[in-house]
């Protein structure tokens, strides 16, 4: 039994114990909270200053999704629209993400199936097969002796642009499999290929115009569609856009109604030539040249630069003995009068289906006469300024009020023009305006067309070049071209005012 004096001192030690005790607690418990706000900082600061555009580069990560999920942003109401701010700024695929719509087989693949029902326009190939191989190259040309570089180079059409464009859009870099983040829609409908069923029959217009309007009333009912009713997408043609637009219900007239079609005429369309509306857009024809590599390009430019030219100018085309006094018909019989002139006959044999041909003539020569063909435009156009070879121009609408993305604004650069007002009064003398061109004129105008032959080529669809090829030039002004639109949402204006209307100037010079 502890005495009186053992017990207040076992109180007096442990209450002095006991505030001891409370005092460290106090104490403790304060490093603890201060400990934790200085975590909390830190991870703060991390979250902030952390650089999240790997995982989100790409839109269907995982972790993108989880930091980007929640409600679409974009507002339907009265054809009006904003833009989402899914996408942060730090992405580098912000305003470039694309969505390609994926279409049933029979607008698209089951062409390829079924190749051998498709013509390509000429009596030397019975049907479009060969030029179908390789992402729509064609064949690879083997051996071209000399003419060419050693390798990337094919037997191309120039009526299988949508194939080409479609194969090089699945490797695009910012394609993403949510559709409220893309800027664009790609609408891949082989719409050239579908009209080269019909190029010279006399069928009925109901099924000229069957699969066009299909894919009309098909894309109209999609989700994607509604977001600015259309005028986010757009599809490519290898064909000219006027192929298009017949305003003629005639068994004989050439073409389909496609983008007379109200849903047609609120998407826009890359054709290789444009049509006088506002919603058409021209961009190059293919050329037989489709690199994977920067240094393929570079090592073809050198090659061209110092190629020796013995003929001053050529022309490379088909006579039309129907069209006597045509301007073709006179060009041909001025070159054919000419020593300094290199004609290919395009109606012999293969001349103009073989690369290495026209591609040995054209480098031969310093200036490519292309006055316009059964349209404005002509393939030879890019097939000559891949040579190095000074395109001559008759027509402003052949290239100068086409091209706009792709060839420079300025045409005296890289460029001759020579106007045509009336074809039955044009008489020059081409060879005297050509050889009036001083040597330092002529190096100039080579020096810039050289220049141009990344920005006018498809290249290989697995490649991943440094170089802006004319897919890349296509894209970025298709993206643009939305992006106007969106801005006159925006401001509150009608974006079907001038969209897809006909712009009567449009090839005024």
């Amino acid at each position: 039994m502890l005495s009186a004096s053992e017990d207040i001192f076992r109180y007096r030690s442990s209450s002095k114990k006991d505030k001891i005790m409370q005092k460290s607690i106090t104490r403790n418990g304060f490093g603890l909270r201060f400990a934790i706000l200085i975590s909390l900082a830190v991870l703060i600061s991390t979250l902030l200053f952390f650089d999240y555009s790997t995982f989100l580069h790409d839109p269907n990560n995982i972790f993108t999704f989880l930091l980007t999920k929640q409600e679409n942003t974009l507002t339907i109401l009265s054809d009006k629209t904003s833009l989402s701010n899914k996408i942060p700024d730090s992405d580098p695929c912000t305003g470039r993400y694309i969505y390609i719509q994926e279409l049933p087989s029979r607008f698209n693949y089951d062409f390829i199936k079924n190749c051998d029902a498709l013509i390509d326009g000429s009596d030397r190939q019975p049907n479009i097969c060969p030029f179908l191989e390789n992402y729509g190259f064609g064949l690879e040309v083997e051996n071209s002796k000399g003419a060419m570089s050693n390798s990337s180079w094919y037997c191309t059409h120039q009526f299988t642009l949508e194939v080409i464009f479609h194969n090089r859009m699945k490797n695009y870099k910012c394609l993403t499999n949510d559709s409220s983040l893309a800027s664009a829609i790609f609408v891949p409908f082989y719409a050239g290929l579908d009209i080269s069923r019909f190029m010279f029959g006399n069928l009925n217009e109901t099924v000229k115009d069957s699969l066009g309007r299909d894919l009309a009333k098909w894309l109209s009912r999609k989700r994607e569609w509604k977001q600015m009713w259309g005028r986010d997408h757009f599809l490519v043609s290898g064909r000219i856009a006027w192929s298009y637009r017949r305003k003629i219900d005639n068994m004989s007239q050439w073409g389909s109604n496609f983008r007379l079609l109200p849903e047609s005429m609120n998407m826009s369309m890359l054709a290789v030539e444009a049509s006088s509306w506002k919603n058409d857009y021209a961009i190059p024809y293919p050329t037989p040249f489709h690199p994977s590599k920067d240094n393929e390009i570079l090592l073809w430019q050198r090659k061209i630069r110092r190629h020796k030219r013995p003929y001053l100018f050529t022309f490379t085309g088909a006579p039309r003995p129907q069209l006597d006094d045509s301007l073709r018909g006179k060009i041909i019989s001025h070159c054919l009068g000419s020593r300094f002139c290199k004609f290919l006959d395009c109606s012999q044999e293969d001349n103009c289906y073989n690369p290495i041909k026209f591609m040995n003539v054209f480098q031969s020569c310093v200036f490519c006469l292309q006055p316009p063909g059964d349209s404005h435009t002509r393939k030879s156009i890019f097939d000559s300024i891949l040579a190095g070879c000074i395109p001559v121009f008759f027509d402003p609408a052949s290239a100068y009020r086409q091209y706009l993305w792709h060839l420079p604004e300025n045409g005296t650069k890289y460029s001759v023009y020579i106007p045509v007002r009336r074809v039955e009064e044009w008489n020059p003398n081409v060879e005297n305006i050509l050889r009036g061109f001083s040597e330092h004129e002529v190096l100039a105008m080579r020096k810039e067309v050289i220049k141009l032959i990344p920005r006018i080529i498809y290249a290989d669809p697995r490649s991943k070049l440094m170089l802006e090829d004319a897919f890349d030039i296509a894209v970025k002004g298709m993206l643009e071209r939305i992006e106007r639109v969106r801005e006159v949402i925006r401001n509150g204006s009608d974006p079907s005012v001038g969209f897809g209307e006909e712009d009567l100037d449009k090839f005024t010079f």
